[in-house]
């Protein structure tokens, strides 16, 4: 079959669907993958036919009301964040879709589009005729009247559980209104009227094939989900060895006892001198060494000082999640999906200092699982309370066998060999 990936966002938006890709290929399907033009390189690095697309909301990163919104999101203040980010957000998503539709009548006719819940492919896919099968990095998005939706903030009662889905899409299509409407009229010759078409729908009103990209043993109990729902497992490329740990990283973790990881990914805020200030006062109270992640997460280097070892510290821009979390004592990140499936996979204890979206979910699930200490907010996180986290992550010996034993646990499934398994079974049926 030929496979159409359509993904967009940051780092670890794109590495499951580059492992997708090299499941695909491995079976012997032909794939495209369409992402931002940020992630060429780590693409063209893996091997997987990638077609650029607008960047769109990746040049926001700086942005100062971007950055607040994603610090804060709590109260009337948060709200009026969020208006803000709608804002601001808008017309570059607009941008995607308009690049995106442009560049999908340029490829050959696939016979599956598989794609991000945020990115509205399967528009794409009603008008080319061919099944779409969105990619679930997070539950949330497929309703369960077992738990409530984890990315809707409150406590809610059990009987709201299915209805708190309901609003699961919204943000997506307020995103992308009024240009998917014009777009889907304009550029596909489609109505209008259907830009409202739910990712879990097909254009005939039948339940969608979903993914979930995850594995079911980190949700809260068994959760029901319809038969077209297939939670299974993270997926990960295999490790190969075209990647070679520098040698002054190597160097460093030789000197001494097992570091920590600090880095928090691809979410930036806009206190980013403070909170490094923060996590470098946090490691000398807790007594460990640690490699720092500084790239997009908001923690810098002292001037001069990347790719250098200051104070048992060493920073890092880059590195594959993969190779480096076995080696760490403790990982702290943001808790993005991708990052806590590494962290996860990896065997290590964590301490998860989240943002916004799904990221506080996966804080609360990595400290009910015995994996982590309490989540520490962004806006509540300090150098005492990194400090106590970190240090509870590094001498706890229960959170370090729990954390051993679970990595064992989800190493033993392979997601990519059963997302293949679906789809193929999708165009086989279609």
């Amino acid at each position: 079959m030929k496979a159409l990936l359509v993904t967009h966002g940051s780092r670890g938006d794109i590495q499951p669907y580059l492992a997708l890709a090299g499941g695909l290929t491995a079976a012997g399907h032909d794939v495209t993958l369409m992402g931002p033009y940020a992630f060429s390189e780590l693409a063209g690095s893996a091997g997987v036919p990638y077609v650029p697309i607008e960047d769109g909301p990746l040049a926001l990163r700086a942005d100062p009301v971007v950055l607040r919104a994603n610090e804060d999101s709590r109260g009337l203040r948060g709200v009026v964040r969020q208006a803000r980010w709608f804002g601001r957000m808008r017309p570059h998503c607009a941008k995607v879709l308009e690049d995106l539709m442009a560049k999908v009548k340029g490829q050959p006719r696939p016979d599956v589009v598989v794609f991000a819940p945020w990115v509205p492919a399967h528009h794409l896919a009603a008008w080319l005729g061919v099944p779409a099968v969105p990619v679930c990095f997070q539950p949330g998005w497929v309703p369960t009247p077992d738990m409530a939706n984890p990315l809707v903030s409150g406590r809610l009662p059990a009987l709201l559980s299915r209805a708190s889905y309901a609003v699961a899409e919204w943000p997506i299509r307020l995103l992308y209104a009024p240009a998917l409407s014009r777009l889907r009229r304009e550029s596909l010759g489609l109505s209008g009227r259907g830009s409202k078409l739910s990712i879990l729908s097909r254009p005939d009103g039948k339940p969608a094939t979903v993914l979930q990209a995850f594995d079911p043993c980190v949700l809260p109990g068994t959760p029901r989900y319809p038969p077209t729902t297939h939670t299974t497992g993270f997926w990960h490329r295999p490790a190969k060895g075209e990647w070679r740990m520098p040698a002054d990283l190597r160097s460093f973790l030789d000197a001494g006892d097992r570091p920590v990881y600090i880095g928090f990914g691809s979410m930036v805020g806009s206190r980013s001198a403070a909170k490094s200030r923060a996590v470098l006062a946090a490691v000398r109270q807790a007594g460990v060494r640690a490699v720092i992640a500084t790239g997009w997460g908001g923690v810098t280097a002292p001037e001069g000082q990347q790719g250098r070892t200051v104070d048992e510290v060493f920073f890092v821009d880059q590195v594959p999640h993969e190779r480096l979390f076995p080696h760490m004592a403790a990982i702290a990140h943001h808790g993005g999906a991708g990052t806590t499936a590494s962290a996860l996979r990896s065997g290590r204890p964590q301490v998860v200092c989240p943002f916004t979206f799904d990221q506080p979910f996966w804080a609360q699930r990595m400290h009910a699982l015995g994996l982590a200490p309490a989540p520490l907010a962004q806006y509540d996180l300090t150098a005492d309370r990194l400090a106590a986290s970190l240090h509870r992550a590094v001498n706890d010996r229960e959170l370090t066998e729990g954390a051993e034993q679970f990595g064992r646990r989800i190493a033993a499934r392979n997601g990519v060999e059963k997302a293949v398994e679906v789809l193929e079974t999708v165009v086989a049926s279609a």
